[in-house]
């Protein structure tokens, strides 16, 4: 039973270390985030549709 008690005490500790120490951030963090990864797919995109034209003029 003693261990068992300490064995909570120990995962309870644990828990309370990871998670106090996060990293919040602010609104305009996460919009600046979001256009980012949105930038970031047109350019994939606009890759792999560039990609897709030269094989099509290649098998011509």
């Amino acid at each position: 039973m003693k261990k068992l008690t300490y064995l909570f005490i120990a995962l309870f500790s644990l828990s309370l270390l990871t998670t106090s120490c996060r990293e919040q951030k602010s609104t305009g963090e996460k919009i600046e985030d979001a256009v980012d990864d949105t930038g970031d797919a047109i350019e994939d995109a606009a890759d792999d549709v560039s990609d897709e034209v030269e094989d099509a003029v290649d098998n011509k």
